[in-house]
């Protein structure tokens, strides 16, 4: 069988481009460093707890040591605004909770955006919000009990259970 110089030409050149480019293209190891993780709550609480857990089953899997950085203070804006700054190098995490999404509607003058600056890489666990209300009260739904409240300034009380984890937020790399 003859085989054209040109048919040849391409057969040879993709049998010896595979090799090449795979050594171009070998991806670094993660991580290649410590790996910090943030904590906007002091250290012994429920987020800290689960934060160091996290830590360890990470460093025993990937071999590289993850750190807990506890940063309290300002309903967690100081450890955000610490993780924004940081590099978007996949070396500095963030825990965050559901603080952080009332943060974000919450405070006027941040100095970061907490959607914008950020992006979401786990999920740690989740946990339903549920709305109740008493039968006998009149509001039914949420924009009742929003208009309720506004004519009836002082009068409705409210509790909550202290929010869970949510993901664990990496500066964006679109910064």
């Amino acid at each position: 069988m003859k085989l054209p110089r040109r048919k040849f030409l391409h057969l040879a050149a993709g049998a010896a481009a595979p090799p090449a480019v795979s050594r171009v293209a070998w991806a670094q190891s993660y991580p290649s460093r410590p790996v910090r993780i943030v904590v906007g709550f002091p250290a012994g609480g429920q987020i800290d707890i689960i934060a160091r857990l996290m830590g360890q089953w990470l460093s025993d899997r990937l071999g590289q040591q993850f750190f807990i950085d506890n940063r309290p203070g300002a309903a967690s804006n100081i450890a955000a605004e610490a993780v924004v700054r940081a590099p978007a190098d996949g070396h500095t995490l963030f825990l965050a909770s559901g603080t952080n999404a009332v943060n974000a509607t919450l405070f006027e003058k941040l100095n970061f955006d907490f959607i914008r600056d950020t992006a979401a890489i786990a999920s740690i666990n989740r946990i339903p919000i549920v709305l109740e209300v008493h039968p006998s009260f009149p509001a039914k739904t949420v924009p009742e009990l929003i208009a309720y409240g506004k004519t009836n300034p002082g009068k409705i009380d409210m509790a909550s259970p202290r929010l869970e984890p949510l993901p664990i937020w990496r500066p964006s790399c679109s910064r």
